[in-house]
C-alpha cells in the first residue's frame, strides 16, 4: 500500500511532484513493489502532461512513453508527475507556474535543472526510482546535487517515444535511483543494454578542459582517481568545454525555438523567450562553426572511448546551489559531451564540499557495452561509499 499521505507531507517541504495518481498501484514483474515517479515532459496515461509549460497545463496523456510502458509493464506503480524546468531549458527547477523545487540535502538550494523534482523525489524517498530528460547534462546534474545515481543511456538506446522534445540530437530518457543495483535494473528494462566488454586498458580524463571548477570538486576528483582500477590516461578535445557546451545551447535553442513557434508565446515566461530567441539569432558563419564544433567533438570523444574505454569527469564543476544565486553558467560543461557524441554515462556520488552539499562523479562509456560501464561504476561507488541520505527524508 502506497502512503500518499507520508508522500505528500514531505512533498510540501520540497515541491518535487506536481501531481500524484491516487489510485496508483503495481503488478508483478522485476519491479513489484516498487514505485516511480516521472518527469513532467513525459507522457504517462490519465495524467497531465505539461513540460513544465503554463502553454500545455491542461494537456493530458493519453498513452504512457514507451520507457514507461516497459517499467509499469515489470510491476512498476507510476505514482505521479515531477516538477521540472519549463520546457526543460533551465539549470534551477524554479518553474514560474509550478514553483521551485527544493534540494532534500538543504532547503532553499536548487536540486539542479532541469530534472530537479525527479532528482529531489528520489533523494528524498518520495519514490524509489524517478525518470528524467537529459539533453544536456539533466538527469545527471540533479542526481549529483541531490547525491543520488543517475544514467542517461545512449540516445539510440531508447525510445524518445511520448517525450516532450527539446532537441531531437541530444534528448535522451533516463533514471534515477538511490542505489546503482536499482539504477541498473531500471536501465536494463527501458533501454537496449548490452553485455559486451569495452576496449582499453585505461580509463581516460579529458585534461586541459578550462572548466572553472570548485575547490572540493578538485580535491574530491583527485581522490576519486585514485580509487579507479588501473591506469588513467589523458586525452584532449580540440575545443574548450564552455565553447562546446555554447554550441550545444545554441543548437538546442533554435530547435526548441521552432518546436514552441505554436504555442501562444504569452503562456512562456519571460525568461524562457529570453533563451529561446539566442539560437534563431545565430546565423552564417558563426552557426556553422557551431556545428563543427559539435561534429568534431563527437568525432573526439567517439575516438577515446573507443581507445580506451571510459571516460571519468566530475559531473559537475560545483555542488548545489541557492535558489537565490545566479546558476552557473558551467554546470553542463562535462555533462553535454556524453549528448553530443551519443554515448552513455553515469553519474555517482563522490563526496560532499564544504556546504555539505554532494557532489558526483561521471562515467561515460561506450555504445553496446552498458554492462561493462555499470561494472566499473559499481567497483568505484564500493570504494567511495559516498552516498549520505539528506536531511529531509521520508518517514
Amino acid at each position: 500500500m502506497i502512503n500518499f499521505d507520508a508522500i505528500k507531507d514531505v512533498n510540501k517541504l520540497l515541491n518535487a511532484f506536481n501531481d500524484f495518481d491516487a489510485e496508483a498501484q503495481g503488478g508483478e514483474g522485476a519491479l513489484a513493489g516498487l514505485t516511480i515517479g516521472v518527469k513532467a515532459n513525459i507522457a504517462v496515461k490519465n495524467m497531465p502532461w505539461t513540460a513544465g509549460c503554463e502553454a500545455f497545463r491542461d494537456r493530458i496523456a493519453d498513452r504512457d512513453a514507451e520507457a514507461v510502458a516497459r517499467l509499469r509493464g515489470e510491476g512498476a506503480a507510476i505514482i505521479g508527475m515531477l516538477n521540472m524546468e519549463e520546457a526543460a531549458l533551465g539549470a534551477k527547477t524554479d518553474n514560474p507556474y509550478f514553483g521551485a523545487t527544493q534540494n532534500p540535502h538543504k532547503l532553499g538550494y536548487s536540486p539542479g535543472g532541469s530534472s530537479g523534482g525527479s532528482g529531489a523525489a528520489v533523494a528524498a524517498g518520495l519514490c524509489d526510482i524517478a525518470l528524467g530528460s537529459d539533453t544536456m547534462g539533466s538527469v545527471r546534474i540533479p542526481s549529483a546535487y541531490c547525491g543520488i545515481y543517475g544514467f542517461k543511456p545512449a540516445q539510440s538506446s531508447i525510445s524518445q517515444d511520448g517525450l516532450e522534445i527539446a532537441q531531437a540530437d541530444f534528448d535522451c530518457i533516463g533514471p534515477m535511483a538511490r542505489s546503482l543495483n536499482l539504477l541498473e535494473m531500471a536501465a536494463r528494462i527501458m533501454s537496449n543494454f548490452a553485455e559486451n566488454d569495452a576496449a582499453g586498458g585505461a580509463v581516460a580524463t579529458l585534461v586541459e578542459s578550462g572548466v572553472d571548477c570548485e575547490l572540493e570538486v578538485i580535491e574530491n576528483f583527485r581522490d576519486t582517481l585514485r580509487h579507479v582500477d588501473g591506469p588513467i590516461a589523458t586525452a584532449h578535445l580540440s575545443h574548450p568545454f564552455s565553447r562546446i557546451r555554447f554550441a550545444g545551447f545554441i543548437k538546442t535553442s533554435r530547435d526548441m525555438a521552432a518546436h514552441l513557434a505554436h504555442v501562444d508565446q504569452e503562456k512562456l515566461s519571460v525568461n524562457l523567450r529570453k533563451l529561446l530567441s539566442y539560437g534563431p539569432k545565430r546565423r552564417g558563419e558563426d552557426w556553422q562553426e557551431d556545428l563543427a564544433i559539435l561534429r568534431q567533438t563527437a568525432t573526439e570523444m567517439q575516438e577515446i572511448v573507443a581507445k580506451h574505454g571510459h571516460i571519468i569527469l566530475p559531473t559537475a564543476p560545483q555542488g548545489a546551489f541557492a535558489h537565490d544565486e545566479a546558476a552557473p553558467a558551467n554546470q553542463a560543461d562535462f555533462t553535454c559531451l556524453a549528448n553530443i557524441a551519443n554515448l552513455p554515462a553515469i553519474s555517482i556520488p563522490m563526496g560532499m564540499n564544504d556546504k555539505n552539499m554532494p557532489l558526483g562523479v561521471q562515467i561515460i562509456g561506450t555504445r553496446g557495452c552498458e554492462a561493462d560501464l555499470f561494472a566499473m561504476a559499481a567497483k568505484l561507488d564500493e570504494k567511495l561509499s559516498a552516498y549520505r541520505r539528506p536531511k529531509n527524508y521520508l518517514k
